[in-house]
């Protein structure tokens, strides 16, 4: 018995080596276990905000980490704690310090203090923010907590493993791979399968066949839902077999196993990943009757909603139960170790607990000292020196202080002391503002790259034109563009709907398939969430995807990764990861319901972490698209679709010249007002210009070029300073991006100060655009209503030379 069950589990080993590794994975289990047993009790004393845990899933995580190899990938959700700990990238204790939110990125390298507990992130960059040797790490993607969002990203790092081995004259990249046998493993619970993101990640993965290994862990509720309201038939197995794997190699290979098998649990795993690495093909590994002791979460108690029979079971059927009675049985150990084990690994857990405590408390009580001693001197000259030292003692006898506790009692004594000139105040008010500088630090930065890759560090080159140069489309602008980009730089790939084939439905790439082949530039299915996750994850492992959403109108179905998972990711791991992926879509000026294109402000209250581009033609796109590709940062750009058949110049140096990020660019200079405005509006506000010089109103226009960065160097409030009246023209419902660029210049730029006319906006209806010419026209501002809203703007300062025309 002891023979054929560690062969079939390790292979030809020594017994004295088998008994070695089984009693090292139950100690694991049980550190796992005691690690969700005392992080439960934490939260429960107030010394956390919440807790998750992954007790009950030990034995499937243990198995799961022995095929896990250098250069894989985990894109997982927080319950994978066990697996964490087996890999060796996570420590007890940097588990208790990310439960603790400790700020300090060497105590949580995951987020440092960012996200909540069991949410892991290996870190891809050195500290410079260049990439690591990650072909030789074991790899995992940022978690988000958003259901289901890690299968997203988990097709475009399994797809990678597949571009790579496809593209073998990428320089530098065995760096990233080798040779694309890498796996990536997702893992879900498996009430979550019953998102959409989880289906559409599934048919994606079986169709362009990738290295994708699903992990379902079934503990048969969602909360407390049981999984007969979840799945149909209460088995996604049962639910995915149309997906099974057939004999022309379609679809995905699918094995089931439960959670409490120790051994079965190792022998589906090596048979299927092998399976998985070797040859492309994507599996289902689902983990079945695994238990959740604890419940879902610290936020409420199980019993609540499983029966006395179903408690009862779970404890039966324990994986930890099962595997110490299986130790037993065989006789591996005696139930002496195991008790020593059981005890080591508490001694363990406590330890790395405590000590987890005390480094996130020191850099608190030196600030208290700090506070403290300062407090003393405020209090000896001021005549509220009882209420300081009041204010002090509650300070120090918080029983769990926080950085925000020293802050505010500061904050207290100087509004106590205002009306004192006292010097020790100065130390005090000193004090305040390094606390809110290192606060700075430890809570808002890398929401961009902190890198010398920097977008807002890319030098702006200018286009050149030759002498005599070429008038194009601008869809032949744009395809000649790519052709040289994909021409010079092996690490771009594109892709969407429409993309290969056919070049994309305004032939930007037109033709540009057939010459670097369907491995660079291919067509995807009708799915922009998991489009979204090709990029991202593609973009995690080193590659510079262009992800493309045909419409801006789409954009809404992958807008979930964009603002969830891309936006958040240099932020949410401190630098520690980046995903440079650059969406390239078209709107402005669509007609239709569907079809109305600026839907700015659900972009630019989404995706905070991404720049936004939104050009005004395709020499300008370009132009950008050059200095992303010189930068380490994501963004969207927002190509304008009824540009593509206008002719422009062809620059000399197409593959070369950048348009800065974040710098308006004045179009044309003029003395009675600034239009502010961005993308097809430019040309509405440049019909409109004619019309308004007609009767003598003088116009300069600003095109912002960027919305997110906006303006950096203000430039826009340097223009008011002259016309002193001002317009913000866009196509978005009110309150959108007009107002956004209304705060901007109004209060950030204080432009109010050279006001000499109410500053105005002009947008759409505060609908969507009905269909046809006549909709556009009576829905979103035209030349009529640009020129309208300025001679109302001009006849209300000088009405007897603008007389009203209403």
């Amino acid at each position: 018995m002891k023979e054929q069950t560690f062969s079939a589990i390790t292979g030809q080993v020594s017994y004295n080596e088998f008994k070695k590794e089984v009693l090292n994975d139950y100690r694991l289990a049980m550190v796992s276990r005691e690690t969700s047993l005392l992080g439960r009790k934490e939260v429960l004393t107030g010394k956390a905000k919440f807790g998750i845990f992954g007790d009950g899933k030990e034995l499937a995580q243990i198995a799961m980490a022995k095929v896990f190899q250098r250069g894989d990938w985990r894109s997982g959700y927080y319950r994978d704690q066990t697996f964490m700990f087996a890999i060796g990238e996570s420590t007890i204790e940097q588990f208790f310090s990310q439960l603790y939110a400790d700020p300090n990125i060497e105590n949580d390298p995951f987020s440092g203090g960012r996200q909540m507990n069991a949410h892991f992130a290996t870190r891809s960059l050195d500290e410079n923010g260049n990439w690591k040797n990650i072909a030789q790490m074991k790899n995992s993607s940022a978690d988000a907590s958003p259901t289901a969002s890690q299968m997203l990203r988990a097709v475009g790092l399994a797809l990678a493993s597949k571009l790579y081995r496809a593209n073998k004259d990428i320089p530098g990249a065995d760096k990233f791979s080798d040779n694309g046998n890498e796996v990536c493993f997702a893992t879900i619970g498996d009430a979550s399968t019953s998102e959409g993101l989880f289906w559409e990640s599934v048919n994606a993965a079986c169709v362009m066949k990738i290295p994708l290994a699903f992990n379902v862990w079934d503990d048969g509720y969602g909360i407390s839902v049981p999984k007969k309201y979840q799945t149909t038939k209460g088995d996604i197995s049962e639910a995915l077999k149309g997906f099974r794997l057939n004999k022309k190699d379609e679809g995905m290979d699918m094995w089931e196993v439960n959670g409490w098998d120790y051994v079965k649990l190792c022998e589906v795993y090596e048979k299927a990943i092998q399976q998985v690495r070797e040859n492309h093909i994507p599996a289902l590994i689902h983990v079945k009757e695994i238990t959740q002791p604890q419940g879902h979460s610290t936020s409420g108690s199980h019993e609540r909603y499983k029966s006395k029979e179903r408690l009862e079971w779970e404890r039966e059927y324990d994986c930890n139960v099962k595997f110490r009675e299986w130790i037993v049985e065989t006789a591996i150990a005696s139930e002496d170790e195991l008790v020593q084990i059981e005890k080591e690994a508490k001694a363990h857990v406590l330890d790395a607990k405590n000590e987890a405590w005390k480094k996130f408390l020191a850099p608190i009580k030196n600030q208290i000292k700090r506070t403290s001693d300062i407090l003393d001197n405020v209090a000896e000259s001021s005549k509220n020196s009882a209420a300081i030292q009041q204010i002090k003692n509650e300070l120090n006898t918080k029983p769990d202080p926080l950085r925000r506790d020293v802050l505010s009692s500061i904050k207290k004594v100087l509004r106590l002391t205002r009306l004192e000139n006292i010097e020790a105040k100065y130390d005090l008010l000193n004090y305040k503002r390094s606390l809110e500088a290192e606060a700075k630090e430890k809570f808002n930065d890398y929401l961009h790259s902190e890198s010398e890759y920097n977008a807002l560090n890319i030098s702006e080159v200018k286009p050149v034109y030759d002498e005599g140069a070429p008038l194009l489309n601008g869809f032949e602008i744009l395809n000649k563009y790519f052709d040289y980009v994909l021409t010079n730089n092996k690490y771009v790939f594109a892709f969407g709907e429409d993309v290969g084939k056919i070049g994309d439905v305004n032939q930007g790439f037109a033709g540009l398939q057939d010459k670097f082949t369907e491995n660079r530039i291919f067509d995807t299915g009708i799915r922009e969430a998991t489009i979204m996750g090709q990029g991202i994850g593609m973009a995690l492992r080193g590659l510079r995807p262009i992800a493309e959403i045909q419409y801006l109108d789409y954009l809404i179905y992958g807008l979930q990764p964009l603002c969830d998972d891309l936006a958040t990711l240099q932020y949410r791991t401190k630098g520690g990861q980046k995903a440079p992926l650059i969406v390239r879509t078209r709107g402005h000026r669509l007609e239709g319901i569907w079809h109305t294109g600026s839907p700015i402000s659900m972009i630019l209250g989404s995706v905070r972490g991404i720049y936004l581009c939104v050009p005004r033609n395709m020499t300008q796109a370009a132009g950008f698209y050059n200095t992303l590709l010189k930068s380490d940062e994501p963004a969207i750009v927002i190509e304008c679709l009824n540009g593509y058949r206008l002719k422009e110049q062809l620059p000399a140096n197409l593959g070369s010249y950048t348009v800065p990020l974040g710098q308006p660019e004045i179009l044309q200079e003029g003395d009675d007002i600034t239009i502010v405005t961005y993308g097809s509006c430019v040309r509405v506000a440049q019909e409109a210009i004619t019309q308004l010089e007609e009767v003598g109103i003088s116009v300069e226009l600003i095109d912002v070029q960027t919305l997110l960065p906006f303006d950096i160097n203000h430039t826009i409030v340097e223009s008011i300073q002259k016309t002193n009246r001002v317009l913000f023209l866009d196509e978005d419902v009110p309150g959108g991006a007009a107002a956004y660029m209304f705060q901007k210049v109004m209060e950030e730029q204080h432009a109010y100060y050279y006001l000499d006319s109410e500053a105005k906006t002009l947008t759409a209806q505060p609908h969507r655009a009905a269909y046809g010419s006549d909709g556009d026209y009576f829905s979103k501002p035209s030349a009529d209503d640009v020129f309208d809203a300025i001679y109302e703007i001009m006849s209300e300062a000088e009405p007897k030379r603008f007389p009203s025309l209403s």
